[in-house]
């Protein structure tokens, strides 16, 4: 078994820190941090860039030498509401004040340029359809190719519903060959509704050589270093994730497996 399924490692404070040594890759990083009310959390940036997602509840937060007021509106993610972000340049540094319970993802790629720090949604995010049938999903693009603010950075909201399957048909983004794919390492973070429930992600290679299907939880990251990641939520679990993606250029370009091209069509 590869160690690709990550626990949360406590219930307050920080409960996941994935850095490239830990996943033993060179440029996706993710944090998260469970805050109850009155918590208060600081950290610098250092060479990466850095995107804090609201993934639940209110939180006042500085960075990068400004005051942003208080981040964040849904108190359960699974209202589905777009989420209050904040894009923060490398060498800056940021703290937040927990004004609810809260949890606050931390999704971090190589950072270059120093571009101004911006509050991201929740105006311009859109929840969106993809997929058709059991593969339907709903998409709250936060950072994705057609937004110019970061360097590195890749990151996305999945809502998958009960019965539904995701990051599906099954495909790859693990070969620096652009226009035709591009290598971007990749993390999911998973919440489960209810969550006393579980999903399932795979991992695996055309050759097989990596081949792992894991029962996920409500808080664990799943890292995806190369390979196919299609995920299944069971009938009465609804699922959803927080995609962190970042490679040498910051485009999303994918290969199916070929078992399942034809579905792309």
């Amino acid at each position: 078994m590869t160690d690709l399924l990550k626990k949360p490692f406590g219930t307050r404070g920080k409960v996941h820190a994935i850095t490239p040594q830990s996943a033993g890759w060179r440029y996706v990083g993710f944090d998260l941090h469970r805050l109850r009310a009155g918590d208060t959390v600081a950290e610098t940036t250092g060479g990466d860039e850095v995107i804090l997602v609201m993934v639940e509840g209110k939180a006042a937060i500085t960075g990068a030498g400004q005051d942003w007021g208080v981040l964040g509106a849904r108190m359960n993610v699974f209202e589905k509401t777009p989420p209050h972000c904040l894009y923060l340049p490398n060498g800056s540094d940021w703290q937040a004040a927990a004004e609810t319970d809260c949890t606050i993802a931390v999704c971090k790629a190589p950072g270059k340029s120093g571009h101004a720090a911006r509050r991201i949604g929740p105006d311009g995010i859109t929840l969106t359809a993809r997929g058709e049938g059991t593969n339907t999903r709903h998409i709250n693009n936060i950072a994705m190719e057609a937004e110019d603010y970061c360097d590195s950075l890749l990151v996305t909201e999945v809502f998958t519903p009960a019965g539904h399957w995701s990051s599906y048909p099954s495909h790859r983004h693990d070969e620096d060959d652009f226009p035709r794919i591009t290598y971007l390492e990749e993390t999911y973070y998973h919440r489960l509704n209810p969550a006393t429930g579980f999903g399932i992600q795979r991992v695996y290679t055309d050759d097989l050589t990596l081949n792992e299907t894991m029962a996920v939880h409500d808080g664990d990251v799943v890292c995806v270093p190369k390979g196919h990641h299609p995920c299944g939520a069971p009938y009465g679990f609804e699922m959803y994730y927080l995609n962190v993606m970042a490679g040498p250029r910051r485009n999303w370009r994918f290969v199916p497996d070929p078992n399942v091209e034809h579905l792309m069509k």
